[in-house]
């Protein structure tokens, strides 16, 4: 009993580590544009997106049992090594790629993660393909759909506002773009911080600790005081890239893409759909570019971000299956 105590706190510690990296790898999401058109100061956009995002956090809990019951056909199938290995290649890679200064998913590293380390210790038959192709369709078509909403949302304020002055137009959308980035920030933490909150409640089943799949009211404190920790903590690296180096943004535009990503986010939670939200944002942003003209999106970033979402889910699970085996012969 005393071993599977320490290794359920190695479990909560580690999922509340990745919700930490995630909220300042992510933070870019919710305040990158907003910042980018200087509509809100730095440190102001910081603090009001760590308190929407842990607001967020404490919304639902759909998409949490989406991750925890979705990707392994029960409970039985996992152990806290085969979770512990999971977190690990996880939050390697968020750590990778925010030094790299590459908007990645947080999601689809820990869905990588989790499928590397269950393929590696118990084999296909621990998966649940029905689940995983669910949530691999989310959060592929999520991005795609990000996009072309983005483009009409785009399209639709240039229709509106078109007849009327630059100057005076983004001088509103400035004070617009508060409300909009205060929409991201809260859709944020509603999406993403109920993953680790699945992952804890699903080494929680599995060590017999609770009796069904719901997750408890620590686990949510919890889940949404780290994510708004590493919110506030702020991933400067993500935020330039996604702010200016995608497209370039001003108040209106900028207003369009959180608007239009907060709408796509919120909507998955509803539904209990895990999505990336670097992925949203990022496709949102591209589609409002596309809207003004094909050649105002730098492409070439784009394929280089494309590139790091193509890869995350294989690099992740080979490193969650590498790190189960090292775990295996310490533990």
């Amino acid at each position: 009993m005393p071993e599977l105590q320490v290794m359920i706190f190695t479990v909560i510690g580690l999922a509340l580590l990745f919700d930490f990296i995630n909220g300042f790898h992510d933070t870019a999401n919710a305040i990158a544009t907003s910042v980018s058109t200087r509509a809100l100061h730095p440190s102001h956009a910081i603090i009001m997106a760590a308190v929407l995002n842990f607001a967020g956090a404490m919304y639902s809990t759909g998409v949490a049992k989406t991750i925890g019951a979705d990707i392994v056909k029960s409970a039985q199938h996992v152990d806290e090594h085969i979770i512990i290995a999971a977190l690990i290649g996880a939050v390697l890679w968020n750590i990778l790629t925010w030094w790299l200064a590459l908007p990645s998913s947080s999601s689809h590293a820990l869905v990588g993660g989790i499928i590397g380390a269950v393929l590696i210790s118990v084999g296909p038959d621990g998966l649940n393909f029905y689940g995983i192709g669910k949530i691999v369709l989310s959060l592929i078509l999520s991005p795609l759909i990000a996009i072309i909403t983005g483009c009409l949302v785009m399209t639709l304020l240039f229709c509106v506002f078109g007849r009327f002055s630059p100057s005076a137009v983004n001088g509103k959308f400035k004070k617009m773009q508060i409300l909009s980035a205060a929409m991201m920030a809260f859709s944020h933490g509603s999406n993403d911080a109920q993953k680790s909150m699945g992952i804890i409640t699903l080494a929680l089943l599995a060590g017999g600790y609770i009796e069904v799949f719901e997750v408890p009211t620590f686990v949510k404190l919890l889940a949404a005081t780290a994510m708004a920790c590493g919110t506030a903590v702020g991933g400067w690296r993500i935020i330039k890239t996604i702010g200016g180096k995608i497209f370039k943004l001003e108040p209106i535009s900028g207003f369009a893409a959180d608007l239009n990503s907060s709408i796509v986010i919120f909507s998955a939670t509803l539904l209990h759909l895990p999505v990336s939200t670097t992925h949203v944002v990022s496709g949102s942003i591209m589609g409002v570019g596309t809207a003004k003209r094909l050649s105002a999106v730098r492409w070439g970033v784009a394929q280089q971000m494309v590139a790091a979402w193509v890869m995350t889910i294989p690099s992740t699970a080979v490193i969650g299956a590498v790190a189960y085996k090292v775990i295996l012969m310490f533990l």
